[in-house]
């Protein structure tokens, strides 16, 4: 009688053992981060991982109504550390109490299963942050009044929602490039992936040092809403490679998110920053107003998103290839003539307005005004008067 060969555990702290219990050392981590705030003399420094930091109050005096704002600062690090490790426990949780079971009912190959992995993964990240940024946006009202990306900027105080939404954002990104490791991702698909990873993580912590939350959760928010229509339709078509209806509703979106993406980082950097009343340089006040940084921002955002088309445009083209039909060809063209139609209008319009204003503050002015400009004199406390 042949006995059952038990399988040997991996040595301790060796590459397989890690990958196997990584899981279950971050959910360690946190359950002594949460007993640390049991003890007393303890729980001040251990709230730096769980709780918001450089929390700045404003106090009405006339009803004494207080107002509470965050900053940000190196502190930041240790609770984007913490909330990492409850991103890898949720990233298990989901992984083998959902995606798992329903990849044993597919029967998906190797290269299906690994896309299904991270489809569903992402697809959960984004409905979550899409609902949660769109409840911001609905309740500061940043929609309202476009002007507000770049009204009284610096927007050096932020509110707790807002400062909590990036925490997240940024810890999530950092475990999903951990993860890259964890999963066992296959080589092919880890330039791709760590490229997008990389992208996220430079544009969320940009707008969030350089103090431009507000624009940042603009953009955000359809972004996301984007991608979740894309990973959606990708779970359906590994279900059923019939279904493919979202695939076309996904890129009507993304044509229309990009170019909503340069209309707004056009306006905000282009002309609202450069209109700004405090333009300057300050890390201590929190100020990057100044045309280098300006420029820079612009550049990365174009950059990315020329990118992101050029990627686009070439699965199309291999779509169109694999699967020809008279109608896909017409709907890629005529999707292409609007894109190039309404970024030509934009620029014409943007560049009237400028030429315009320019004109008027230079050429339309008034005798009286003229006069006035030259007339200012200074008294003896240093006060311009007429």
């Amino acid at each position: 009688m042949r006995f059952r060969r038990k399988n040997r555990s991996p040595p301790l702290l060796s590459h397989e053992f890690i990958i196997q219990n990584h899981a279950d050392a971050a959910y360690f981590l946190v359950m002594v981060v949460f007993l640390g705030l049991i003890v007393e003399s303890l729980a001040r420094s251990i709230s730096i991982f769980i709780a918001m930091q450089y929390n700045v109050t404003y106090t009405i005096d006339d009803n004494s109504e207080q107002f509470h704002f965050y900053d940000y600062g190196p502190k930041d690090f240790a609770t984007i550390f913490f909330y990492m490790l409850v991103a890898i426990n949720l990233h298990a949780v989901i992984q083998e109490y959902v995606l798992d079971k329903i990849n044993r009912h597919l029967h998906l190959s190797e290269t299906k299963h690994s896309k299904f992995n991270e489809s569903g993964q992402l697809a959960f990240f984004y409905l979550f942050s899409f609902i949660w940024g769109a409840s911001i946006l609905n309740t500061e009202e940043f929609m309202m009044d476009p002007t507000s990306l770049w009204k009284d900027y610096p927007h050096s105080r932020m509110l707790f929602q807002v400062k909590f939404f990036y925490i997240c954002q940024i810890a999530y990104w950092l475990h999903a490039l951990l993860e890259l490791y964890f999963q066992r991702i296959q080589k092919e698909d880890i330039p791709r992936q760590l490229c997008y990873i990389c992208l996220y993580i430079a544009h969320i912590s940009g707008a969030y040092i350089l103090n431009l939350q507000r624009l940042g959760l603009i953009l955000m928010v359809p972004h996301y809403l984007v991608e979740l229509i894309f990973h959606a339709s990708r779970l359906f078509y590994f279900s059923d490679e019939n279904n493919q209806k979202g695939f076309t509703i996904w890129a009507l979106l993304f044509i229309m998110v990009r170019l909503l993406t340069l209309t707004l980082s056009v306006l905000t950097f282009g002309f609202g920053l450069t209109r700004a009343e405090n333009p300057g340089f300050s890390i201590a006040d929190g100020n990057f107003n100044v045309l280098p940084v300006r420029i820079g921002c612009l550049g990365a955002v174009c950059l990315t998103q020329a990118w992101m088309m050029w990627k686009f445009i070439n699965f199309q083209l291999k779509k169109w290839r694999e699967y020809y039909h008279p109608k896909f060809l017409l709907y890629f063209l005529s999707s292409a003539f609007i894109m190039f139609q309404t970024i030509k209008i934009m620029f014409v319009l943007l560049y009237k307005d400028t030429s315009r204003n320019k004109h008027q503050t230079h050429w339309k002015r008034t005798p009286k005004e003229h006069h006035s400009s030259w007339q200012k004199t200074t008294n003896r406390e240093g006060l311009l008067i007429k």
